[in-house]
C-alpha cells in the first residue's frame, strides 16, 4: 500500500473546470497529473502549478482511445509511483438540434464523455487498489440529471450515462475501499459555453434560482471534498452544484 503524498489524475485539466480542480487539489498538497489532449496547454497548466510550489506533471491523452488511456495511466504511475485519485472531468459539449445530429457527432461525444470515464477508471483500478485513500470522482451535469435546457441530446445522454456508471462502479469497487461519486454542475462560466448565444445564456440564468452561473471554483470545491479522507463513507453520491436549478 502506498504511503507517499497522494496523486490525483485529472483529465481535461488544461483549462476551465479541470484546471480549477487541479489547482484546488494541488493546494491541499496533492501531486497532480494534468491530463489533456492538448499536451502544450497541459504543460502550461502543470508549469503554473509548479511555479506556485506544487508538484505537477503533464500527460497528453486522447481519452476517446483506450490505448492512449492505458499509456497515460502507465506513464503517471511510472512518474509518481502511485495513483490515489481519479477525476474524470474531460468532456465536450454539443448543442446541435435533434434533427441535425449526425452519427459521427453522436459517436464522438459518447467516446469522449462516457467511454473515457469507464476506461480511465478501469486502467487505474490496479493502482487504486493499492492506495490508502482511493477515490474516483466523475463530472456529470445538470443535463444528465433532468435533461437540460439548451444542451444537445448527445451531451445529455452522455452525462446521464456517467451517472449510471457512477452508481455501478460505486457498488463494484466498494469491496476494494474505492469510493466513486459524481459532481453534477449546472451551467458554469467556462470556455465550453462560448458556442452559446447571449440569449441562450440569459435564458438559462433566468431559470436559476440564485440568478447566476456557477464558477469553476464551486465545482472544484465539491470535487476536493469527495476526494478527501473526510468523505471515506460516501459513495454513489450525486452532488448537485447548480444554484438551485434541480433538487435531487
Amino acid at each position: 500500500m502506498q504511503t507517499g503524498k497522494k496523486v490525483a489524475v485529472v483529465t481535461g485539466a488544461a483549462q476551465g473546470i479541470g484546471l480549477a480542480i487541479a489547482q484546488k487539489l494541488a493546494s491541499q498538497d496533492i501531486r497532480i497529473a494534468v491530463v489533456d489532449i492538448n499536451r502544450d496547454k497541459a504543460e502550461q497548466a502543470a508549469a503554473s502549478l509548479r511555479a506556485d510550489g506544487q508538484e505537477a506533471a503533464s500527460f497528453g491523452c486522447d481519452v476517446s482511445r483506450v490505448e492512449s488511456i492505458r499509456e497515460m495511466i502507465q506513464a503517471v504511475a511510472g512518474h509518481f509511483g502511485q495513483i490515489d485519485i481519479i477525476v474524470n472531468n474531460a468532456g465536450i459539449l454539443m448543442s446541435t438540434p435533434i434533427p441535425e445530429v449526425t452519427e459521427a457527432e453522436w459517436d464522438r461525444i459518447m467516446a469522449v464523455n462516457v467511454k473515457s470515464v469507464f476506461f480511465v477508471s478501469q486502467q487505474a483500478l490496479p493502482y487504486l487498489k493499492e492506495s490508502a485513500c482511493p477515490r474516483i470522482v466523475n463530472i456529470s451535469s445538470l443535463a444528465g440529471r433532468m435533461g437540460g435546457f439548451e444542451t444537445g441530446m448527445g451531451y445529455t445522454a452522455s452525462k446521464g450515462a456517467i451517472i449510471s456508471l457512477t452508481y455501478g462502479m460505486a457498488r463494484q469497487f466498494a469491496p476494494f475501499g474505492i469510493t466513486v461519486n459524481a459532481v453534477c454542475p449546472g451551467t458554469t462560466e467556462t470556455e465550453i459555453i462560448s458556442q452559446w448565444s447571449k440569449e441562450q445564456i440569459d435564458s438559462l440564468i433566468s431559470r436559476i434560482p440564485l440568478r447566476k452561473l456557477g464558477k469553476p471554483a464551486n465545482i472544484a470545491s465539491a470535487v476536493a471534498y469527495l476526494a478527501s479522507e473526510e468523505a471515506e463513507f460516501i459513495t454513489g453520491l450525486l452532488m448537485d452544484v447548480n444554484g438551485g436549478m434541480y433538487f435531487g
